[in-house]
């Protein structure tokens, strides 16, 4: 049986894809003189989990780190040099992030701390990619429940009210989205970008608003989006118009999370110029008709460190997030009449129908 489970897991195993949810940070370790270090210990933590990734610099000096998307304080270590501590470095997901480290010479119990540095040129690749955080994206009018319904008088594929993180492509250069899900990336055709989340496939060209409706990730979960829109590398293939990452919020040493509600009423819209409600309720004679408008998109997220009292504490080690999302819709659906067959419809009397027609027996043709 073993014999026989081997083959196949190779099989498969071929058959996977290239899929990613970290970035990268790579750097040189250099003295004052300018001359490379090839025995640095390399240490990098992220700031919210504590999670603590480590390796060490080749024999020219680099050092290469894939580490998830977040926030990090990298501590290099050189005999004869003083120890260097650079704080608030942020891995973008998909991105290479560069930090070249010039160690000073001294006591290792020296610490020298650099809390922020001016970015530098990106030498890496010439790839064109950019990063949006959800939380900016928030703050300004492009994530909105408001204006239309799912499926309207323009089509079935036509996004109205729910909160869409694909959005975020009208903050981008180069990139133009419209409200049917649709992307175009540097005037190459639409629906040819590559969407994936937590480096997992969610890319589908038919029926986008199905695509959002059940595959698309809840806005308030997601951390940040990053994308890479040309010369992007070989690993990120298989695309023309554009790579999109969703990275996922996660749990952190500290219990955190969120509530919300986005809630449109037809009470807080301004009314229809030129009518007047009297036509419907002789009490509010005066007053501009507001249609019916009324949406809920409710919900809440939770995350923290996974914590049995007396059993397990995955302080820095294991962690927790939950996210849930409800939305809810009230309309009013004019001029839709349904008939069910009447006792006399079943027993073939059709004499009192409300519609008058001919029937036919579909035998005789009479």
């Amino acid at each position: 049986m073993n014999r026989t489970l081997l083959p196949l897991i190779f099989l498969t195993a071929a058959t996977l894809s290239a899929q990613s949810n970290q970035g990268t940070i790579t750097g040189t370790i250099s003295d004052p003189a300018g001359a490379v270090i090839p025995t640095a210990q390399i240490e990098v933590r992220n700031v919210e989990t504590g999670v603590v990734y480590r390796g060490g610099t080749s024999a020219t000096g680099n050092y290469v780190l894939s580490v998830p998307a977040g926030t990090y304080e990298i501590t290099v270590n050189a005999n004869g040099f003083k120890k260097s501590v650079q704080q608030n470095v942020t891995v973008v997901t998909a991105t290479d992030t560069r930090k070249d480290v010039t160690l000073e010479i001294g006591n290792a119990n020296e610490t020298v701390t650099v809390e922020a540095s001016a970015p530098l040129l990106k030498t890496e690749s010439g790839e064109m990619s950019h990063q949006v955080s959800i939380s900016d994206v928030d703050q300004l009018p492009v994530l909105t429940i408001g204006g239309g319904n799912v499926v309207t008088a323009a089509g079935p594929n036509t996004l109205g009210q729910i909160r869409n993180p694909l959005q975020i492509s009208e903050l981008l250069p180069g990139v133009t989205f419209s409200n049917d899900n649709s992307i175009v990336v540097n005037g190459l055709p639409s629906n040819s970008e590559t969407i994936r989340i937590e480096g997992q496939d969610s890319t589908g060209n038919i029926w986008k608003v199905m695509q959002q409706l059940s595959q698309g990730a809840s806005v308030d979960a997601i951390q940040e989006v990053s994308v890479q829109t040309s010369n992007f590398a070989a690993e990120y293939g298989q695309v023309g118009g554009g790579y999109f990452n969703l990275t996922m919020k996660s749990g952190t040493n500290t219990l955190h999370g969120s509530a919300y509600d986005y809630l449109v009423n037809e009470f807080l819209n301004a009314g229809l110029p030129f009518t007047d409600e009297v036509t419907q309720d002789p009490a509010k004679a005066g007053q501009h008709i507001r249609n019916a408008e009324r949406r809920n998109d409710y919900g809440f997220t939770v995350g923290g460190p996974i914590r049995i009292p007396k059993v397990y504490n995955g302080t820095n080690r294991t962690f927790f997030f939950f996210n849930f999302e409800q939305f809810r819709e009230a309309r009013t659906i004019a001029n839709n009449l349904q008939t069910v067959p009447t006792v006399a419809y079943r027993n073939g009397d059709f004499g009192t129908a409300i519609f008058p027609a001919p029937v036919i027996n579909t035998a005789t043709g009479q």
